[in-house]
């Protein structure tokens, strides 16, 4: 286990982001783990702020989470979506009836004066999550994805229309204009700071909205720490959601090497399958050290297992010279 004057910042996006999330958390203690959450997602329905990488991360880390899908939380109710459809509102996006409790609070919450990371701590320090979770940033940024039939917002792309329509590129609006939550920026600027965790989100959805915006790419370039990614594809294949395809549409190796190749000089190290080690040679001439592992992550153990591969490849990159 790392030392605790060591600290680790971790991008992250949804489900698979956060299950790593949960495997560094056993590992590491109090503030040894800070998260940059993606907020591209972020939107407002029927009236209420949503953010659904932030929530995932805060059901998974207090144990709430459903395990059968990865978002929403468990022994969930859906009185509220039944009575909605009844009286002829939008149920596209569903809410649970515990969940719409999170963004109600967030809108009173936000309504009063606080920014979204106040909001976020708050609600994460409300059902016992100690981990500390900083929006990318607290003004909005938004992932928008152009497609053959025209732009689309994420969530009407992702939810509404299941990721279907065939993709042509992405913007992340209002990026240039956003700044770095201070949190997240601290983070990235502390001293104690040991490496930079690339989760394994999804590249163009979760983790690339993150490093959009200019002071977060700007802080880990000059912060000369080791930057890790796991990489979402196995064997030629999305773990989980839409990967795999948006690489295929845009143009992109769909493999470990096309994940390598996507990050580029951002990456010192890069954890890729054991089944997929037949890349290792193409991504390593690239400039990027490779670490093999099982990246599955189905178990906590598997998680957890993940976390110690993650962090040791981290220590072994800085030279075993961790702060």
């Amino acid at each position: 286990m790392p030392g605790t004057d060591t600290s680790y910042v971790v991008l992250s996006g949804g489900v698979g982001g956060a299950k790593l999330v949960l495997g560094l958390r056993d590992r590491l203690k109090g503030s040894q783990l800070q998260v940059i959450a993606n907020t591209g997602d972020d939107f407002e329905h029927i009236g209420l702020p949503i953010s659904p990488d932030i929530d995932t991360l805060i059901y998974t880390l207090a144990g709430l989470a459903n395990q059968a899908t990865g978002w929403g939380l468990k022994d969930e109710s859906w009185g509220c979506m039944a009575q909605l459809e009844k009286l002829g509102g939008e149920t596209w996006f569903r809410l649970g009836d515990q969940d719409v409790a999170t963004h109600l609070q967030r809108r009173e919450l936000l309504a009063n004066g606080c920014s979204l990371s106040d909001a976020t701590a708050t609600l994460a320090r409300a059902l016992g999550v100690d981990t500390a979770i900083w929006p990318m940033s607290d003004q909005k940024v938004r992932t928008v994805i152009h497609t053959i039939d025209g732009p689309l917002d994420f969530q009407e792309y992702f939810v509404r229309l299941q990721a279907q329509p065939v993709a042509t590129g992405f913007d992340y609006t209002g990026h240039s204009a956003a700044r770095t939550s201070p949190g997240a920026l601290q983070a990235l600027q502390a001293e104690s700071l040991a490496a930079i965790i690339l989760t394994p989100s999804n590249p163009w959805l979760s983790i690339d909205p993150i490093l959009s915006i200019n002071d977060i790419k700007n802080a880990i370039t000059a912060c000369g720490k080791p930057v890790v990614a796991v990489s979402p594809i196995v064997g030629g294949k999305a773990i989980k959601g839409p990967t795999a395809k948006l690489m295929q549409e845009t143009g992109s190796e769909v493999s470990a090497l096309g994940i390598a190749k996507h990050y580029g000089d951002i990456l010192d190290g890069l954890v890729i399958d054991n089944q997929d080690i037949a890349h290792r040679d193409a991504i390593e001439a690239m400039g990027i050290k490779v670490k093999t592992a099982n990246t599955i992550m189905l178990t906590q153990q598997d998680k957890s297992a993940l976390a110690d591969v993650v962090l040791s490849f981290a220590a072994e990159l800085s030279g075993g010279n961790l702060p």
